[in-house]
């Protein structure tokens, strides 16, 4: 890993080197056609998760979902309302209308030499327009959405740039730095963590560099199962383009449809298929980060190197406070000739668990397996359209056989969904050990179609929350890792702890799920979903992070991370230094006063912005005591 001083080139895919097999293929080289327009906009809600036309409403007192990009488009859910109406206790208003663009926007701060130097010497795309800085203003949070739909950003980005290519975006971070503009990257827009929400004391330009215009495939070397992207490329654009030529990454993160690369390297993104891919980490070769201070990047692709520290994970989780991540080059894998759907149904949540340990123990995990508890099994079925009277008879039955013939109570009974790929022989040997050993703790196959079902519901469950905001219901999800002989006690515990702060704040109608999503030798990956009525609270985001807030002491107290694949961001910033110890924290701020001296990618994440900020000073204050001792020095 070497740091290249910024300089701007005209050859931007990497040249085979002499010798290099001819399985490179750098005629290959592409500019993707993505889903996602340059004016976002177009396509994406503004105010929201996903597509424009994907949405929940309320049609006649009945819950419904419209679009054509998701198996529920179409398709009214009448158990999900009567489970709305039961756990909230309220009836869906349909005359409710969503927000509308504002009319005006805040006026943008303006650096009057970065504007002139930036149109003279650049020929990237920029935009001053008040939409376009808008929905660049913020990520997913909770508090992003209901800050956009109440008009509460008194702070937005100042500019909108599209860079093309790395060098554009060495030219960019050079006129940054030159003239003091804070720049904040910009993919995808998914982040949960407020890791890209605009900074709102940010008293310089903030100039959004929006990475979309970078998603070309610069190369592809088959011999080596290795290619080279341009960070901006959105995850479904990626898949989409190598499964083409028969080839896979396989990460696919539940934001798989809009996150983008860059943004996956830099949250340290974790996918529901890393059981036979890997997480990011595993699936990355190598990165090219431009900073303040160079180009960071390792001269070798080989597969492993030991020359000290590896500084690809100086760049996996940095979370934009460092540079912008530009290429990276990544393992594919021939696409799997089966791909198998499978669910199993398990007695409670304590048994499934038991179940997930061994899988895990004995190494045999398919390329997904996810375990729900009771309120999150119930919450899934209750996401079914309605069915015929055969299906509903058929499904009579099924229910009797379980709670009859099997024992089994629905107010605990609990199900993990299953996804197989691979040879249709590994997929058979693999399904039948995982129903063995699934039967040891009382589990038995529930059905491809639930399971595939379960995996696909994944993509729509964000769609939930902006409807139920809509509706009076503050909800969000939160995650953590955690070693195995501390899961079920962690599940418990913060569980109890939410119950306890609702009571507190005279809450009375909620829900508070979990599931393990993700499994290793060493502990699992946990997920909550929480969410409660808020039509009579006056600051119902507010309480929801103190809520949360507790929720994550308790998750530390029990022995879990601070993030399994979300990130630090600005929501978790406050326990950061604590994480890392005061050594790891004094490391990280070094590399960042190295890196970027000026702080100009002073977005506020990992260590708090004020924190941040004192590195930048403290930056500004060392070069001005070396300039004035060089100036003395040369008089001497």
């Amino acid at each position: 890993m070497s740091i290249k001083r910024n300089t701007v080139t005209t050859q931007i895919p990497e040249p085979p080197p002499e010798g290099t097999s001819l399985a490179l293929d750098t005629r290959l080289s592409r500019h993707v056609e993505s889903v996602i327009p340059k004016k976002r906009q177009e396509a994406l809600k503004w105010y929201g998760w996903g597509y424009n036309d994907s949405q929940f409403y309320g049609q006649q007192g009945v819950i419904c979902f419209k679009g054509t990009k998701y198996p529920l488009g179409g398709c009214e859910l009448p158990t999900f309302t009567k489970w709305v109406q039961t756990k909230f206790d309220m009836i869906v208003d349909p005359t409710k209308s969503y927000p509308q663009l504002p009319q005006s926007y805040p006026k943008p701060v303006q650096n009057a030499p970065f504007l002139n130097e930036l149109r003279g010497v650049s020929q990237v795309e920029h935009s001053l327009e008040g939409v376009d800085r808008l929905v660049r203003c913020h990520g997913q949070t909770l508090r992003d959405i209901y800050s956009l739909w109440h008009n509460k950003f008194r702070r937005i980005p100042d500019l909108v740039v599209w860079p093309r290519c790395h060098d554009e975006v060495v030219q960019l971070v050079r006129l940054a730095h030159k003239h003091n503009v804070m720049l904040l990257p910009y993919g995808g827009g998914t982040s949960v963590s407020g890791a890209i929400t605009c900074p709102q004391a940010e008293e310089r330009m903030i100039c959004v560099l929006d990475t979309s215009q970078m998603n070309r495939m610069l190369w592809l070397n088959r011999q080596n199962l290795t290619v080279c992207f341009e960070a901006g490329v959105v995850g479904q654009d990626l898949e989409r383009v190598l499964r083409e030529l028969g080839l896979t990454v396989g990460h696919e993160p539940d934001s798989y449809e809009f996150s983008t690369l860059g943004g996956w390297v830099a949250t340290r993104a974790s996918g529901m298929k890393k059981n036979v891919y890997g997480n990011i980490e595993d699936l990355v070769v190598r990165v090219r980060m431009v900073t303040p201070s160079g180009t960071l990047e390792r001269e070798c692709s080989a597969p492993r190197v030991s020359c000290g520290p590896d500084f690809n994970h100086i760049i996996l989780g940095s979370e934009g406070t460092l540079g912008v991540i530009t290429e990276v080059v990544l393992k594919v894998r021939p696409l799997p000739p089966v791909q198998r759907y499978g669910s199993l149904v398990f007695p409670d949540f304590e048994q499934g668990i038991r179940f997930m340990r061994e899988v895990a123990l004995r190494r045999c995990q398919p390329a997904s397996v996810r375990l729900m508890d009771n309120e999150q099994f119930v919450f899934g079925q209750a996401l079914k359209p309605e069915k015929s009277w055969l299906a509903s008879c058929v499904d009579a039955v099924k229910q009797r056989y379980v709670t009859s013939w099997k024992g089994i109570d629905l107010a605990h009974i609990c199900a993990a969904t299953l996804l197989f790929e691979g040879d249709l022989k590994d997929v058979q040997r693999q399904e039948a050990l995982i129903n063995e050993i699934a039967a040891r703790y009382k589990g038995f196959p529930g059905g491809g179609q639930n399971g595939e079902r379960g995996y696909l519901f994944t993509f729509v469950i964000a769609y939930i929350r902006d409807f139920a905001m809509h509706q009076g219901i503050v909800a969000e999800s939160f995650e953590t890792s955690v070693p195995w002989d501390r899961c079920s006690m962690l599940c418990r515990c913060v569980k109890q702890r939410v119950v306890s702060e609702c009571h507190k704040h005279n809450i009375s109608h909620y829900t508070i799920s979990c599931r393990v999503t993700q499994t290793y030798d060493a502990g699992a990956c946990i997920y909550f979903y929480f969410g409660f009525r808020s039509l009579a609270i006056a600051d119902p985001v507010g309480v929801f992070e103190a809520i949360e807030h507790s929720a994550r002491e308790e998750i530390l107290a029990c022995g879990g991370s601070l993030s399994h694949h979300h990130g630090v961001g600005k929501l978790r910033s406050h326990w950061y230094r604590n994480a890392v110890t005061d050594t790891g924290s004094a490391l990280y701020s070094a590399a960042k006063q190295h890196l970027d001296p000026r702080n100009i990618f002073a977005v506020g994440n990992l260590l708090p912005s004020k924190e941040q900020q004192q590195v930048g000073e403290q930056a500004a204050t060392a070069t001005a005591t070396s300039t004035t001792v060089t100036a003395a020095q040369a008089k001497l």
